[in-house]
């Protein structure tokens, strides 16, 4: 179930101010470096949040007008769209930024209360009402925010990372391959179940914390609950 469409509108707006202000913090230097995503530096990073603005763009485009234009022109367009951007300097790329939000920002703005509910289709193929795309905006400004250094999951909306664990274990639940796992918030009303290989990693912490080590982040809870080490998972986002 997707969250309430008002609530993405706010995180989309929320998690967008919170990326501006750790990309404001972040130096020309660090964004040269390396992140904690496998192979990629912060240029890399900021490159991806760009592109998939403008992406997103060609989905609300087709809910305005209802002429198909997908996310990306080819399977390979998103990666290659990333690595170009990484050789860009520093100076563009965030003029790129800025740019890229401010038109996504303008264009989500004009979509009206019938175009919202047209559907549109992902670059995973899924096909979805417009207004899933605030949501799949926040998440990627939420979670790329703390990716880029500055703020951690504790940072972001509580509520958003209730519904973000959500959708972390359902997407987790379509792929076997990863460890079964029971896991709970201490201190908020969350819980999910996990399918997976081997007797479930039963798992409870604070629910940024949780979050964090759902969503395949460094910094979350280190050991299960009945005291073995907590093994890490792949990055989700």
């Amino acid at each position: 179930m997707s969250p309430a469409f008002d609530d993405t509108r706010r995180w989309m707006a929320q998690g967008t101010e919170l990326f501006t202000t750790s990309l404001s913090r972040v130096s020309d230097e660090q964004l040269a470096g390396p992140t904690d995503l496998d192979g990629w530096t912060g240029k890399h990073l900021l490159a991806h949040v760009c592109a998939n603005a403008e992406a997103l763009q060609h989905l609300v485009h087709w809910a305005r007008t209802g002429e198909e234009t997908p996310m990306y022109s080819s399977p390979t367009q998103r990666n290659e769209d990333i690595e170009t951007g990484s050789h860009k300097d520093a100076a563009e790329l965030r003029e790129w930024y800025h740019r890229s939000v401010a038109a996504l920002d303008a264009d989500v703005a004009g979509l009206t209360d019938e175009q919202w509910q047209h559907t549109v289709v992902t670059a995973q193929g899924r096909t979805v009402p417009a207004t899933e795309l605030p949501w799949m905006r926040s998440r990627e400004v939420m979670v790329h925010a703390v990716d880029l250094g500055g703020v951690g999951f504790a940072d972001l909306p509580a509520d958003f990372c209730a519904a973000l664990v959500a959708d972390i274990a359902a997407k987790r639940s379509r792929t076997p391959e990863h460890p079964a796992v029971s896991a709970s918030a201490t201190d908020a009303d969350v819980a999910v179940e996990i399918p997976g290989t081997g007797d479930p990693i039963v798992v409870a912490a604070p629910l940024s914390e949780l979050t964090t080590w759902l969503a395949g982040r460094p910094g979350g809870p280190s050991r299960t609950t009945d005291g073995n080490d907590l093994p890490g998972l792949p990055a989700w986002l």
